[in-house]
């Protein structure tokens, strides 16, 4: 039975991928969920805030997959940090959408507005965080922008009283249900895919040979914020010898939160002696993202935390050992000693120490490689979307 899904996404657009500079894990996931359950033959209209003049009411991006864009707020890119200011706004726009067989909220704010029109439609609502606030005085709060007064309370509202909590991880699920207050029986884990076509191993002929590099390169992607750590991955470059150290690509935008971000991480560069180490490409589009990895020799996953770390997984689908932090997700998306280095430690001693020991045994690096590749096969996103179908039906079927 065909049905028609809500994805409501205030504070980001998956319009912008294939096309994204965002390394990060939400939008790709959104969007390849969309696709992934039009393909089951289901129709999906991903609703999200107009962040331009120039953002149409409707975009077709795939056959039964719309994107709407919804006024709420300054027509212009906004801190994420702020956006919950508009909730109120963007659910009276909300409100003039559907009908539709069930509501799917990404991200707490998309949750606040949705969830009290979900009931008053009676339908079904789902939730899932992808973040949630970090806990007052943790490590990865450091360097953040202060949490909105909203979050909190959001988030425990949203994950008491929807019908149904999706998690991209073991880790994710357990955050909701201790910090948010989820009961455990509606809370779900639905893994995330890969595509396994655009993030492939080098074919044979195909090369990665830069001359200006002659050591290669290991790769950095994610947004520059200090959530993701792009500091650490600086700093265990400079503990590498200059006969053995690679160059290191960073790949990623910064965002409204951290606009002066970039300008440290270049100072840090500068201070460690890294400057002709080290490149910032900026934002990549999926295709250019897809090819850096494959052609990598490492990638590095410095976050503080990650609810799966979708880049880990990216990797391992391009067969590209990764060294990530274990936190969060990562533990599941990367295989420890297999896969890749999962770090306990953030001492740039250590994550330098790691990737010596992979530069140096090239076999031990290919093996890894080729492990990695048979990891990612678990996950694709045709596997999710039949998860999400059966607990979309189910909830519809009361």
């Amino acid at each position: 039975m065909s049905l028609k899904f809500a994805f409501v996404s205030l504070h980001t657009s998956p319009a912008m991928q294939p096309g994204s500079g965002d390394a990060g894990g939400m939008n790709v996931v959104e969007r390849a969920q969309a696709e992934a359950l039009a393909a089951l033959g289901h129709h999906v209209e991903l609703i999200t805030r107009r962040s331009s003049p120039t953002d149409p009411e409707l975009i077709e991006l795939a056959p039964n997959v719309v994107l709407r864009h919804i006024d709420a707020g300054p027509q212009t890119p906004l801190p994420k940090s702020v956006i919950d200011s508009w909730i109120a706004e963007f659910s009276a726009g909300l409100a003039k959408l559907g009908p539709y067989d069930l509501m799917h909220s990404h991200h707490w704010m998309s949750g606040v507005a949705a969830l009290p029109l979900a009931r008053q439609w009676g339908i079904p609502h789902l939730q899932s965080f992808h973040s949630v606030a970090a806990l007052p005085g943790s490590s990865l709060a450091q360097g953040e922008p202060p949490e909105s007064p909203r979050r909190v309370p959001g988030e425990a509202y949203v994950a008491q009283n929807s019908d149904a909590v999706v998690a991209i991880s073991a880790a994710e699920a357990h955050t909701v249900i201790e910090r948010c207050g989820a009961n455990p029986d509606i809370v779900h884990i639905v893994s995330p895919g890969v595509d396994q076509e655009l993030f492939r191993p080098l074919q044979p002929g195909e090369t990665a040979i830069h001359p200006e590099w002659p050591n290669g390169y290991i790769l950095f992607a994610a947004r520059l914020q200090p959530l993701k750590g792009p500091d650490l991955a600086i700093s265990a470059l400079a503990e590498l010898p200059a006969e053995l150290r690679p160059h290191l690509v960073v790949a990623g935008d910064t965002s409204a939160d951290f606009a002066d971000y970039a300008e440290k991480l270049t100072e840090l560069t500068s201070q460690l002696g890294l400057s002709d180490y080290v490149t910032f490409l900026g934002p990549q589009t999926r295709h250019e993202l897809a090819k850096l990895m494959r052609e990598a020799k490492v990638v590095l996953v410095p976050s503080h935390s990650e609810t799966f770390g979708l880049v880990a997984l990216e990797a391992a689908a391009s067969g590209v050992p990764v060294i990530a932090a274990a936190a969060g997700g990562l533990r599941e998306a990367v295989a420890h000693g297999e896969t890749g280095q999962l770090m306990d430690s953030r001492r740039p001693q250590d994550w330098g120490l790691a990737l010596k020991r992979l530069l140096t045994q090239p076999d031990l690096l290919q093996m890894m490689g080729v492990v990695a590749r048979v990891h990612a096969r678990r996950f694709d996103w045709c596997t999710a979307a039949i998860r999400l179908q059966a607990i979309y039906q189910n909830l519809i079927n009361g």
